[in-house]
């Protein structure tokens, strides 16, 4: 539980940045640029995702083992992809079926919960799939995190 608590933690203080550059590249690609609502959204998520990526690997699952940057960068973008795709489904609901045309909708509706409802299924999918547990058969070796040398808790666990 106390792993559980610290990598939400992080995750959570590297979402909580890549949130802000989410929102303002939306933003400011939809309501200054005039980008369309899709592209906006998209745009921003590449950029996002990109900080989002370094951040996650090199910190918050910074315990968990290497499985290859090749493997982890592709599943991270095809995991990336699906939460796009759950945040422009929202965003394309409340445009094109409510026809909610304002930038309250464009927010409420793209950049709280579509990027929200995206965030708990990259959190789960990151753990799943692209950031092992040391124990997992894929895990590249790494003495430092053998379970059998060392806990699974790094010792700077508890500082966030």
């Amino acid at each position: 539980m106390q792993v559980l608590i610290h990598e939400m933690g992080k995750f959570g203080l590297v979402g909580g940045a890549c949130y802000a550059i989410d929102f303002l590249v939306s933003n400011l690609c939809h309501t200054v640029l005039g980008v369309g609502p899709l592209s906006a959204k998209t745009i921003s998520t590449v950029i996002a995702a990109t900080v989002s990526y370094i951040g996650n690997r090199q910190w918050s699952f910074n315990h968990r083992a290497r499985t290859g940057l090749r493997r982890e960068y592709t599943l991270f973008v095809i995991l990336n992809t699906i939460g796009l795709l759950i945040a422009l489904g929202c965003l394309g609901f409340a445009r094109y079926a409510l026809d909610l045309r304002g930038v309250l909708a464009f927010n409420l509706f793209g950049n709280v919960l579509g990027t929200g409802l995206g965030t708990v299924f990259r959190f789960w999918a990151y753990k799943k799939w692209v950031f092992l547990h040391p124990d997992h058969p894929k895990a590249a070796t790494r003495p430092d995190l053998d379970p059998r040398t060392r806990s699974a808790v790094p010792e700077h666990a508890g500082q966030v």
